[in-house]
């Protein structure tokens, strides 16, 4: 086993919070930090054209491939569940949306942790820190951070239309989700520069790439983390890894920063014998800390497909349709960096409730000028849009367990979608929710027709089947290493995001959330990060 020298920080993926990590710790010349990412370099072209998600998806040049387990909830369906596997992580393939949430989730966690620091006053300044927010600096804004946020550079007559509707049922027009209160309907801010892709490796690591404190190594697959039995306790001490085909070993002086998401990071967890006890032993893995919570709590927002043919206006099933049509697209963003290649993978964006009970939204939809009948599949031959509505706050509780020793095996992923009463009453309500936008006035000039699940679903119990059928993935993991109070004993971490009864690890993702955000979860994310680089180097001085 070679080395690959000794450091004062190691950090364990350059996803989303990687990124920032690795930026932020090494401000500091004194710090010497290595990032260790298992998969390449961000230079593959369909990563900074927006549209280019399509073709990074389901790719193993951006992703690691991942599929759940069947599910129950879904008919026995097993869903692909995208991660990024390159520089920036899921940030290079995601859909690129600045959502932060609303400002219970934060005041939920501080409740949770039994620490005021998460609570939304106090995480704001975090997210503005690192904004550069297309509208310039304001209450709720940064400008000047590393943080693009631009509006999006196109708009559809449809997506006008369903906004109109959305006002019409109830749901206001508002001009910003992102100051706390996401209620209303709007074209989602995006984090783009000029209609390119602003992932994290741009925003963050490219600058600390210069300075001779950072080391990067790609395609390097953690295998598991180096643990050592002290008087004081477990110590982590570095990583082993390999890449090149060779065996790596790197050394941390002070901290492991595990930043490899909500299924790398258990996984990690778990092979390094960090994890519930019986199950790693009945898998050969010698325990090394018995904590039940890695792992568990995994969380995700299932969003329902609801497709509409339409008659009267151009959707991108009509406009990508012939070549001729696929041209023009393709001129407009080799020319302006505008049009349908621009596009996030949703536009039009609405924060609604289910029904009355609710405090705050629980419903988010994502609006699309296009259909098709799963990820992958060509376009519909008629115009048509797509309404996908999602449980912002599910009940339903999944996991992540490693299926073995073997680093490189998948580890078996089991969302349990739909798997609670009340995320099936939620999931009917929201599909009738959907029902009545479309059938506000705004959009009868263009004689919608519910082409999926079908109007002859219509109980209570009839919907909640149809949304097992025709929901999926929005790529929202978070939970699996959640942290919470010293003697809360399902917490993975502590609300410094230290690993209980291991010292000098800490995990710094999505995983750690102990309940997913009203809302996308990668801007959160990189404020996790944000506050965790706060710590450390408060902790080092």
């Amino acid at each position: 086993m070679e080395s690959a020298g000794e450091y004062d920080y190691v950090i364990v993926g350059a996803g989303t919070a990687g990124c920032v990590l690795a930026n932020r710790l090494t401000k500091n010349p004194d710090n010497q930090v290595l990032l260790i990412e298992a998969g390449g370099r961000d230079d593959y072209m369909w990563i900074h054209i927006p549209v280019g998600y399509l073709y990074c998806i389901n790719n193993p040049r951006t992703d690691w491939l991942y599929k759940t387990e069947l599910d129950a909830g879904l008919g026995g369906r097993a869903l692909i569940y995208p991660r990024g596997k390159v520089l920036g992580g899921s940030s290079s393939i995601n859909g690129m949306i600045y959502m932060r949430g609303q400002s219970a989730d934060y005041d939920r966690w501080a409740e949770l942790t039994g620490d005021p620091s998460w609570a939304w006053d106090e995480v704001l300044p975090l997210f503005k820190k690192s904004e550069d927010y297309q509208g310039g600096a304001g209450p709720v804004h940064g400008s000047g951070g590393e943080w693009r946020v631009e509006k999006q550079r196109l708009s559809w007559q449809i997506l006008d239309a369903f906004r109109d509707a959305a006002e019409q049922a109830g749901i206001p027009k508002t001009a910003d989700f992102n100051g706390g209160d996401n209620t209303g309907c709007a074209y989602f801010d995006v984090n783009q520069k000029r209609g390119i892709r602003w992932n994290t490796a741009k925003a963050f690591l490219r600058p600390a790439s210069k300075r001779p404190n950072l080391t990067i190594m790609t395609g390097c697959h953690v295998e598991r983390l180096i643990l050592e039995s002290t008087d004081q306790g477990k110590v982590c001490r570095g990583v082993e890894f390999t890449g090149g085909g060779k065996a790596w070993r790197a050394t941390a002086v002070k901290e492991t920063l595990l930043a490899a998401g909500a299924i790398g990071s258990p996984q990690i967890l778990q092979l390094s014998g960090i994890g519930p006890a019986n199950a790693l032993h009945a898998l050969g893995i010698t325990p090394q800390v018995d904590l039940r919570g890695v792992g568990e709590n995994l969380q995700d927002h299932l969003q329902l497909r609801m497709i509409y043919k339409i008659n009267g206006a151009p959707t991108l099933n009509t406009r990508a349709a012939s070549w001729v049509g696929r041209m023009k697209i393709g001129m407009e963003y080799a020319l302006f960096q505008s049009g349908p290649m621009s596009m996030a993978p949703s536009q039009l964006g609405a924060f609604a409730k289910s029904d009355d009970s609710q405090a705050t939204p629980n419903l988010q939809y994502h609006v699309q000028p296009l259909s098709l009948e799963k990820f992958g599949d060509p376009l519909h031959p008629f115009p048509a849009f797509t309404a996908s509505v999602c449980n912002l706050r599910p009940t339903s509780r999944g996991h992540v367990r490693i299926a073995s020793s073997d680093s490189y095996a998948p580890p078996k992923i089991t969302p349990n979608y739909l798997s609670t009463p009340e995320d099936r009453k939620v999931a009917a309500a929201a599909l009738n929710v959907t029902r009545k936008i479309v059938a506000s006035p705004a959009l009868a000039r263009y004689e919608p027709e519910e082409y999926r699940p079908g109007i002859h679903y219509r109980t209570e119990d009839e919907l909640a089947e149809a949304a097992g059928l025709i929901g999926t993935t929005i790529f929202h993991p978070v939970g699996t290493c959640r942290m919470g109070r010293a003697d809360d004993p399902a917490s993975v971490v502590d609300s410094r995001l230290c690993v209980k009864n291991v010292q000098g690890l800490r995990v710094v993702d999505a995983s750690v959330m102990p309940y997913i955000t009203s809302g996308n979860t990668n801007s959160p994310t990189l404020m996790i990060a944000e506050k965790a680089a706060t710590m450390i180097l408060q902790k080092s001085t």
